[in-house]
């Protein structure tokens, strides 16, 4: 039998018109990249003549390839500043490239690059693990009776502390997502509560002017409530891992105007700091300061941030800059400070003094390039930026203003804010910083510099709280409007909205891949991928 051959394509009909030619692949030009270090604006490689079209995976090929440094391959983000004339109010300062350059840069509406130009792009290391970013609620748990005012993750991310209007802080455990312990004490709101970095003790403190000790793993009181305070406790600080591992201390500040320093083991108040006016509505340990011996920052409505010698309380500085009460401050050394010596690998630590070196190395590892640098957010919609303790390995300039004690004038002031700055927070990785008001808007900033990054509309009421995932990737706040909402930090766009809440969210905190937030409908929801 003959061999059968298909029948002949049929040719495409076009109703009478030709066949339209298939258009040629755009000619796509050749531009010059220079790789500049996001840190220290060193060039990474000598400049490359690329094709625009190479995309973000291929530059990022590239870098790793051209940087004899690092053996790993690092993941990079890579963007490109918008010079000063070039960017209209309120815009995004810099462009993220995200597919390609031509796509990104030479297609940017602004219309300034062309190919012809030298395309700086400044390439900023990320973190080596990613935090998958959550999507649905996956728990709602009630059992507090009032508003919850307050929420934080234990530093292993394993437990959740809440604490309520009800007078109860509660205990959750995240693997099962289930209640743990109910802490009955106080004899008043539940104001803060605040974890020890090694995840032994839980501090609460409360509208009764008490601070009270827990054990986390049974639930039970450690000891009395610990009074002094004739008003009420506004925020709790631990001592740093790597500077006390075995018997941190405890800061209380409070609504009378001082701050009190608890020694937890004698459970006595090794000191009081008066000199503020007002109330001090936050106190923040820092590892900074005089060798390196640890630094209380306080807050206050008297409008002035103090900075105190952990060690006796002597006062280092009192900076005077803020316009109306200073409400809120972060340190880009926060995160590093809370969760001590676990990282994203979850090992834990045989005894205190491994430890200690284990959060020492963390701490170190960040502050080494700016030392510990704080953002002061108020009352009167400004931000200041300061840097009162220059890097160790800085030049003689940094030496001279450290021996004369830092640099006691703001590096930078953080405008833009219509309203009061309700919240503030840094990066993990101290990159950035991103700031919440009441004018329903948060604001990205480099946390470097202070410069302005951009501005992240959606929330349709006042914003509260922030937090940032442990890679510093992802950006997540609670607002007033009931929602909660994750940002992209690669478009400045809105990534993901949560909403579920009946009522305003007052808290949320980002642990692992699981975000937790709480508010007025008085349930706790887990949100995760």
């Amino acid at each position: 039998m003959a061999t059968l051959l298909p029948p002949p394509k049929r040719q495409k009909v076009y109703h009478g018109i030709p066949e339209p030619v298939p258009e040629p692949p755009k000619p796509c030009p050749n531009v010059v990249v220079q790789f500049v270090s996001e840190d220290d604006g060193q060039p990474l490689a000598p400049a490359v003549n690329l094709p625009a079209d190479v995309s973000r995976e291929g530059l990022e090929a590239l870098v790793n390839k051209l940087n004899t440094k690092d053996d790993d391959p690092v993941p990079f983000s890579f963007h490109i500043a918008l010079p000063a004339d070039a960017t209209t109010a309120g815009a995004p300062t810099r462009i993220a490239i995200t597919k390609s350059i031509e796509q990104d840069v030479l297609a940017h509406p602004s219309q300034h690059f062309t190919a012809e130009d030298v395309f700086v792009v400044r390439c900023s290391p990320q973190a080596v693990f990613r935090v998958r970013p959550a999507t649905r609620c996956s728990s709602t748990l009630s059992g507090h009776t009032s508003p919850i005012l307050c929420a934080a993750f234990s530093p292993t991310g394993n437990l959740l502390a809440t604490g309520s209007g009800d007078c109860n802080a509660r205990l959750w455990d995240l693997s099962t997502e289930t209640p743990s312990h109910v802490l009955s004490g106080h004899k008043g709101w539940v104001l803060c509560v605040e974890w020890e970095a090694m995840e032994r003790k839980l501090a609460t403190g409360g509208h009764d002017g008490h601070v009270r000790l827990w054990d986390p793993k049974t639930g039970k009181p450690m000891g009395d409530a610990l009074k002094g305070h004739t008003k009420w406790v506004t925020s709790l600080s631990w001592e740093p891992v790597h500077l006390n591992p075995s018997a941190p201390r405890l800061a209380s500040s409070s609504k009378d105007g001082t701050v009190r320093v608890w020694s937890v083991a004698t459970r006595v108040c090794e000191y009081a700091l008066g000199g503020h006016t007002a109330s001090v509505n936050i106190v923040r340990w820092g590892g900074g300061g005089v060798d390196g011996k640890g630094v209380l920052y306080t807050a206050s409505s008297d409008r002035t941030i103090r900075v105190w010698d952990a060690n006796g309380g002597r006062l280092l500085h009192t900076l005077k800059d803020h316009a109306h009460w200073v409400t809120t401050l972060t340190l880009n050394t926060d995160f590093v400070l809370r969760t001590g010596p676990y990282d994203h690998t979850g090992k834990k630590s045989a005894s205190d003094s491994e430890a200690q070196s284990l959060a020492l190395a963390r701490y170190n590892a960040l502050a080494s390039a700016n030392g510990e640098t704080l953002i002061s957010g108020s009352d009167d919609h400004t931000l200041f930026f300061w840097s009162l303790f220059p890097a160790r390995a800085a030049s003689g300039a940094a030496h001279a203003a450290a021996a004369r004690g830092g640099k006691l004038k703001p590096v930078a002031r953080l405008t833009g804010h219509q309203r009061q700055v309700a919240h503030v927070a840094f990066s993990p990785d101290g990159r950035w910083a991103a700031s919440a008001a009441w004018d329903n808007s948060v604001r990205v900033w480099d946390g470097r510099t202070g410069k302005f990054v951009a501005t992240l509309r959606g929330h349709i009421a006042a914003v509260y709280r922030l937090t940032w995932s442990a890679d510093s990737r992802l950006l997540v706040s609670a607002s007033k409007d009931s929602t909660v909402k994750i940002w992209d930090l690669k478009t400045y766009k809105l990534k993901t909205d949560l909403p579920g809440h009946t009522d305003e969210v007052y808290c949320v905190d980002f642990v692992a891949d699981k975000i937790v937030s709480g508010g007025r409908d008085r349930t706790v929801k887990i949100w995760k991928n």
